[in-house]
């Protein structure tokens, strides 16, 4: 794979099938639009950090970013929304180019913040950090396109994979299986080579990656071969 090749395109694509979504939580945001094309040909999703200083102790960034960047990208952009009000700027980030949002369990008022962005025509996601159970998003599993799971607490890059987490991926997965739901399971957090195979056979399909990829001098060979791991499989 080489920088500067065509990218997927807008299509969320299959549920169940494998995405790696580089985050751009850890690109340098100097030359955004350029690591974004470095990695377009590696990547199925682009995952956009959204941190409000308020629900996470960290600032990033917001729809007019994303609104720059749809101008040079026709990725898919799944917007993570670690906000306390998302709600305010649900129709802002669809507006600026957004494909998909996910909002956080833990802020309450989750069948309004679900309708809102049905309405809004976006794809539809639902987070939960490492310590909120497998039943606080159990009864919206048949409402939403993808269900976020956190592998770090949310705020910062280059934190280490809490592998405790695999136990409600596995939760999540079994229940998707046993209902026969059109879901897609995400993970967020210390994933590399080593931990992507470790959540994909938890059940996860959707792999986010910040520092593994935007920390190596090729991110898109790095993207490739976290893609790569997960073929393998765990401890190969």
């Amino acid at each position: 794979m080489q920088a500067g090749q065509a990218d997927a395109g807008r299509d969320p694509g299959a549920f169940g099938d494998l995405r790696i979504a580089p985050s751009l939580l850890s690109a340098d945001f100097g030359l955004l639009a350029e690591q974004v094309g470095e990695v377009a040909g590696a990547a199925d999703w682009l995952h956009v950090d959204v941190m409000d200083a308020h629900f996470v102790p960290n600032l990033t960034i917001g729809p007019p970013v994303v609104a720059s960047l749809r101008r040079h990208s026709s990725l898919f952009f799944d917007c993570h929304l670690m906000m306390t009000e998302p709600g305010r700027y649900l129709e802002a980030f669809a507006d600026a180019g957004a494909d998909g949002c996910t909002v956080h369990v833990e802020i309450g008022g989750t069948n309004e913040l679900i309708a809102q962005m049905r309405s809004l025509g976006l794809h539809t996601g639902l987070a939960l950090n490492p310590d909120t159970p497998f039943e606080a998003v159990e009864p919206y599993l048949g409402d939403v396109d993808l269900l976020l799971c956190m592998t770090v607490f949310p705020g910062f890059g280059g934190q280490s994979f809490i592998a405790e987490v695999m136990d409600t991926v596995a939760q999540v997965r079994a229940a998707v299986e046993s209902r026969g739901l059109a879901l897609d399971i995400e993970v967020d957090g210390g994933i590399d080579t080593d931990t992507a195979p470790v959540a994909a056979a938890a059940g996860a399909n959707v792999l986010v990656a910040g520092s593994a990829i935007f920390g190596h001098e090729r991110p898109w060979e790095a993207a490739d071969a976290i893609r790569a791991s997960v073929v393998r499989g765990p401890d190969r």
